[in-house]
């Protein structure tokens, strides 16, 4: 993308906190809120694509419901399944 990766990483956080479902949301933004710092630029790569998806696919496979795709298995999302949400203090 040509992207610099301190604006790339602010828009992937913007992306994950605003999905349409509040579930969601907070899965996702909660993850990359911790995560996002550390990951590499590839991980990057993998977890956009991730945002692709829909919200119920990803709600499915973070919470095991339903497996993930092959193509969509990867350190990534094993990382994203291994995230505990914790509540931000009021």
């Amino acid at each position: 993308m040509g992207e610099p990766p301190d604006i790339r990483r602010k828009r992937l956080l913007f992306r994950s906190w605003h999905r349409g479902t509040k579930e969601t949301d907070l899965l996702l933004g909660s993850f990359a809120e911790a995560h996002l710092g550390a990951l590499s630029e590839a991980q990057l790569d993998r977890y956009e694509a991730l945002l692709e998806e829909h919200d119920a696919l990803l709600f499915d496979w973070i919470t095991g419901r339903t497996p993930p795709p092959p193509e969509r298995d990867s350190d990534v999302l094993r990382l994203l399944m291994a995230f505990r949400f914790r509540a931000r203090p009021a």
